[in-house]
Parts: structure tokens; C-alpha cells; sequence
């Protein structure tokens, strides 16, 4: 082909000139389109819900704590009910058929007899005294939270039976109904104390992060500081420093705070790696060149930016002190009676003797069981969810 050839052939032109539409029905299916055009947390949602466990987990906790807000109404016996002739009484199976006859739940009735030889009070069941269970029906009186005076259960005893399905302590105490009003203690230390741990763990953990230099230098060294003391004879010392004659409810927000000032390290140095990686990003810069100060900075654009992961920290992060009022409870320096608590309850079972022989009497491991179970599954969805586009 000939120069003058080739400066004479024209060449296709095969770029479109219609406007451009990036959300235009024809090239965006709905389904797409709705995934574009949904939020960091309407993504993290959707990617929750598809963790069965996760879900599972979750409703579970909902249950727990929303039991704390009806003890009184879910626990059979008031908290301090106490029946001298039942010490030590197992767990009454439930029954629903005597004699081949369908009579609703109910449970059989104690015959006790006292073996001279061990002195121990030996519990059978007696086929006739037969003991309907009640529902929706005027029991034990109770304090609502303290303020409000009622006698309304959602489950009660026969009038003049009994109704102990996890047994009675050494004090004829209905474990079931202690257990139930110990969640209200137990279930909301954590939560008290995580919100001690995420006030300190995202102040310093931010000003080190977004300062840096020796601001960051003085923040770490003091973190290393911290974590290096065994973390359960430090929480015995202070737990033991707690005046004895301090009331109930200071003992109470006192072991809350112990748990949160001694928490908070782990999640200081996650929001300090964030914020490094995140202070150098142009949106930051621009809103520094805005004129917006470091605390508007940090707290409007910075934090937001993984509230996911700070979310997904804290969950992990409730067990832990509900694991630990446990085990200073257990032990005798925690929460101490008429406070009632899961560890307040597992102390009664520290005589190895008394769990031999009565082993109902360990119940409250259980709930401490599920609840620290469903919130690491909780937990694990939501660290899985809070990265929705990985």
C-alpha cells in the first residue's frame, strides 16, 4: 500500500457517542444494583445473617439478657426463698402422664429420710404426692427491681408443693430461681466493664495511633507495661483491696471497673494499627486541611471507618470479663453475699465433698457455659462480616 493510499483509508470510529449512564437499567442487573448502592453496614448485615451459628448465638444472648429484665417474674421462688425441710433436695423430673393419665406437667413430690449412718438426707420421689405445675399465676413476694412490690410468676409451684428442677442448695434455696437472678448480676458486669475497656482502649489506643512519634512511643511502652502482670493474681490484689464494708452495689461497680481498667490494652493497639494505616489517607489529609481539629478527626472520620472491627472486638472481648467476675467470685474475692451471681453460686461448690454428693449443685456452670459459647460464635460472624467486600 502506498503512503497516499493510506492517508486517503479512513478508519472506523467504534467508540460509542451516547451518554455515559453507570446505573442504567441495561447494565446493571437489580440484583447488582443493589448490592452497589448498599452501605458498608446494610453489607455487613447480610453477610451476618448468612452465618447460621452466628444468628443462632445471637438470639441466644437476646434470651439471656432479656431474662434480666424479668427475673422476677421467671424465676419460680424469690431470690432468698428458703425451705428448711428440702436442704440439699435433687432435681424433680418432669412428668406429664400418673398412671397412664395425661395430666399436664408436674413433678412428684419428696419422701426424705435421714441415713443414720452418714447423716445424709436421702431424697426419693413419692408417686403420690402428685404436684401440677402452675402458670401465669401469684407466688413468692418480690421487689421488682427493688422498687415495685408483686407476687406475679410466669411459673409457680403447687399450692403447698414444691417445684425445684435443678435441686436446692445447703440453705433449701431453689437453684434454678438463684441462677435466673444471678444472670442479672453476671450478664451485666460485662457489659459494664467493656464500656470501661472501649473508653480507655479507644482514647489511647487513637492518640497513639494518630499522633505517633513520642506521644505513641510513651502510650506502648506503658501498654507493654500493663499486659506483662499476670492478669489473674493482678485481678485477685485489687479485687482484695476492695474495703469489707463496702455495700453490695460497691462491690458491684467496683469489680467492674477493676475488669475494665486491666482490659483495655488489646483493643488500644487495634485501634492504634488502624489509625496508622488510616491517618495517611486523603480523606483524612483533606479534612485536616479543612481545618478540623484531631478529635473531630479521629471521631468523624477515622473511627467510622472501622466500627465494624471495633464491634466485632468488644464481643470477643465480653466473655472475658464475664469469665473473670466468675472466677473472682468463685474464689472469694469478687461479688460476695446477698449479692447472687453465677460465680457467687459456682463458691458454694469450691468442697469437692459437697459436689460428690451433690453435683446439681455445679448447675451454674452451665449458663456461664452457653453464654461465653454463643458470644465467641457471635463474635466470629461478626469478624467475618466486618471485612463484607472480602
Amino acid at each position: 500500500m502506498t503512503a497516499d493510499a493510506a492517508k486517503t483509508e479512513t478508519v472506523e470510529h467504534y467508540v460509542s457517542t451516547a451518554p455515559f449512564e453507570p446505573y442504567a437499567a441495561e447494565t446493571l442487573t437489580p440484583e447488582q444494583e443493589r448490592f452497589y448502592r448498599a452501605s458498608q453496614w446494610k453489607i455487613m448485615w447480610w453477610k451476618f445473617r448468612r452465618h447460621r451459628v452466628a444468628v443462632v448465638s445471637a438470639m441466644v444472648l437476646i434470651l439471656f439478657y432479656a431474662s434480666t429484665l424479668v427475673s422476677e417474674f421467671i424465676a419460680p421462688y424469690y431470690l432468698h426463698t428458703r425451705n428448711a425441710k428440702q436442704i440439699y433436695a435433687p432435681p424433680q423430673e418432669m412428668h406429664f402422664f400418673h398412671e397412664g393419665r395425661f395430666v399436664g406437667p408436674f413433678v412428684y413430690g419428696y419422701s426424705m429420710q435421714l441415713d443414720m449412718e452418714t447423716l445424709r438426707r436421702v431424697y426419693t420421689p413419692d408417686p403420690k404426692q402428685v404436684h401440677p405445675v402452675r402458670f401465669f399465676c401469684l407466688g413468692d413476694e418480690y421487689k421488682f427491681w427493688g422498687l415495685i412490690e408483686g407476687r406475679f410468676h410466669f411459673v409457680c409451684p403447687a399450692e403447698g408443693g414444691s417445684l425445684h428442677l435443678l435441686g436446692t442448695d445447703r440453705l433449701g434455696r431453689d437453684l434454678l430461681s438463684r441462677i435466673i437472678y444471678g444472670a442479672r448480676v453476671s450478664l451485666t458486669v460485662g457489659l459494664l466493664g467493656i464500656i470501661v475497656s472501649f473508653v480507655i482502649g479507644v482514647t489511647l489506643g487513637g492518640i497513639s495511633g494518630y499522633y505517633g512519634g513520642w506521644v505513641d512511643t510513651v502510650i506502648q511502652r506503658f501498654i507493654e507495661m500493663v499486659r506483662c502482670f499476670p492478669e489473674l493474681p493482678l485481678w485477685m490484689a485489687l479485687s482484695a483491696a476492695l474495703p469489707v464494708n463496702w455495700s453490695p452495689i460497691g462491690v458491684y461497680f467496683g469489680i467492674t471497673i477493676i475488669l475494665g481498667l486491666l482490659d483495655w490494652p488489646g483493643l488500644a493497639r487495634a485501634v492504634r494499627s488502624k489509625l496508622l494505616a488510616l491517618r495517611e489517607e486523603d480523606f483524612a489529609s483533606a479534612a485536616v486541611l479543612m481545618g478540623a481539629g484531631p478529635g473531630r478527626v479521629i471521631g468523624r472520620h477515622l473511627l467510622p471507618n472501622f466500627a465494624s472491627h471495633l464491634i466485632a472486638s468488644v464481643t470477643l472481648a465480653v466473655p472475658g470479663m464475664i469469665l473473670g467476675e466468675t472466677a473472682l467470685s468463685f474464689l472469694g474475692l469478687g461479688l460476695r453475699p446477698p449479692v447472687t451471681s453465677w460465680g457467687v453460686l459456682l463458691n458454694e461448690a469450691q468442697n469437692i465433698n459437697v459436689v460428690a454428693l451433690y453435683p446439681w449443685i455445679m448447675a451454674s456452670v452451665i449458663p456461664v457455659f452457653l453464654v461465653v459459647l454463643a458470644f465467641n460464635f457471635m463474635g466470629d460472624g461478626l469478624r467475618d462480616a466486618a471485612d463484607p467486600y472480602k
